[in-house]
């Protein structure tokens, strides 16, 4: 290992990074590492989806979100995924284009305007999804389960919270 310089206003080794290092804070930073550890499992997860389903992050993305609307029941377009996606019409075309061919969805007619279309997943793909993730998802609900309500309505705050630290920005 090449030991490395460190400049004098960083913090020195060992020491806390983010946070001061106070005694009080160790249970919440112990919060926030075990939400870094949920976070890397979630992103395991979902590579290992998207492996099993021969799928990128991107149309995996799309299709739980056709999934999601349709049991939401919700027709959605290309406009509406392209909006949700957050990429352009040429993307969502092509996306639309591959989803289709790999038998992932279908387009069908919209009920008041014939120039638009309809995007849905089809049953295949809903039993695909179930397959592939059924098992993972009673796990995760029987984790949820084994707490007491209490612990899940203080869960629930709590990840709402570090949802909303996470979406405000800082003007520097």
């Amino acid at each position: 290992m090449i030991p490395m310089a460190i400049p004098t206003d960083s913090p020195a080794i060992g020491a806390p990074y983010w946070y001061d290092d106070d005694a009080d804070d160790e249970q919440a930073i112990a919060v926030l590492e075990a939400l870094r550890r949920f976070r890397r499992a979630e992103h395991g997860m979902r590579s290992r989806t998207q492996g099993d389903m021969d799928m990128n992050e991107t149309d995996l993305a799309a299709l739980r979100f056709l999934i999601a609307a349709e049991r939401e029941g919700r027709g959605v377009g290309p406009t509406e995924i392209a909006h949700h996606l957050q990429i352009s019409t040429a993307a969502t075309a092509k996306l639309i284009g591959r989803l289709s061919a790999s038998g992932h969805i279908e387009r069908l007619p919209h009920p008041s305007d014939r120039r638009a279309a309809i995007i849905r997943p089809t049953p295949s793909s809903h039993h695909e999804v179930r397959r592939t993730l059924e098992r993972t998802h009673r796990r995760m609900l029987e984790a949820a389960r084994r707490l007491t309500p209490g612990e899940r309505e203080s869960v629930v705050r709590f990840l709402d919270d570090v949802g909303t630290a996470m979406t405000v920005r800082d003007d520097d």
